[in-house]
């Protein structure tokens, strides 16, 4: 659609003329730079504005059973990728990378100098799952923090990067006010880093703050789902954290994201932190999630849940 932004004027016409019908139109894009300005001109009221996130693991496992979740987190969600296995994995995201900067960057935002864009994305995967600091990326690529900002909503509207907000309570104090920062798709995540095989990943120093990126694009995906948006935070004071928290009418999920097999009762310790701080009574669940074939419980009422089961 974004080749045709001409279209929403006679769709109107046609919309507020003819019968009314719930999806007599199907209109596709593939960025919504331009799009909400050219919907809210002249749709308002007439349209529904559906985003398609990559595949979840789920989607991934439902059509092709014997999948790894190694092999999903550094393939990716993109869906032309288990179409035809046999792509490159490389050569398809430096293909994508390319049209991305070309296309939607350099054409829709006016980005001068798209060597630092790219540096600036890249930087942006060495801190997926980490604060968010603007002053650091902005210093780190040697450009203005006001640049490093535009930048950052940019990645944010067209998809690429995701930020999450922390959660609050009025019997939390200290509590650390800065998003955090992920990469929307672990399959761009791994091709930024590097990564380009399970074994690769395996071995990589970043393997927690991938993991991490992962279980929160489940999360996401899970949430989105249920109709649920804006349902999933963390939560982080001067000294402690937990990765997840889904707050559902003030009642609390707790979640850490843990690679290992076998989490023990030392992995829940920040669970159990933050199920003191806020009230047992509101929290409903605290889990590890992990790669635990079965789910089992730990001490104190924590669960080790396999990522399959989110």
């Amino acid at each position: 659609m974004q080749y045709a932004p001409g279209l929403c004027r006679p769709l109107k016409v046609a919309l507020d003329v003819g019968p009314s019908r719930h999806g007599k139109f199907l209109l596709t894009r593939s960025q919504k730079f331009t799009l909400t300005k050219s919907i809210s001109n002249s749709l308002a009221g007439r349209a529904e504005i559906m985003e398609l996130e990559t595949l979840s693991l789920a989607e991934i496992k439902a059509a092709l059973p014997q999948t790894t979740v190694e092999l999903a987190i550094v393939r990716g969600g993109f869906p032309e990728l288990y179409a035809n296995p046999k792509i490159d994995l490389a050569a398809f995201y430096n293909s994508y990378l390319a049209t991305y900067l070309e296309r939607d960057i350099r054409s829709l935002a006016n980005v001068g100098n798209l060597r630092d864009f790219e540096r600036f994305l890249r930087a942006c995967a060495l801190r997926s799952a980490n604060l968010l600091n603007k002053a650091d990326l902005a210093r780190d690529i040697g450009i203005a923090p006001s640049t490093a900002g535009h930048w950052l909503s940019m990645l944010e509207a067209s998809g690429q990067v995701v930020l999450l907000e922390p959660w609050f309570s009025n019997r939390t104090k200290s509590i650390v006010k800065s998003p955090k920062l992920y990469l929307a798709d672990t399959g761009l995540l791994c091709a930024l880093l590097n990564i380009r095989s399970e074994e690769t990943l395996r071995e990589s120093p970043a393997l927690g703050a991938i993991w991490e990126t992962f279980v929160f694009a489940q999360l996401r995906e899970r949430e989105r789902r249920a109709g649920r948006m804006g349902s999933l935070f963390f939560w982080r004071d001067r000294t402690r954290e937990v990765d997840f928290v889904i707050d559902v009418g003030g009642r609390l999920e707790l979640f850490e994201a843990k690679w290992t097999e076998l989490p023990a009762s030392n992995d829940a310790i920040n669970l159990e932190f933050v199920r003191d701080v806020v009230g047992s009574s509101r929290i409903t669940s605290a889990s590890i999630i992990c790669r635990a074939p079965n789910s089992f419980s730990l001490s104190n009422g924590v669960k080790a849940l396999p990522i399959t089961d989110i």
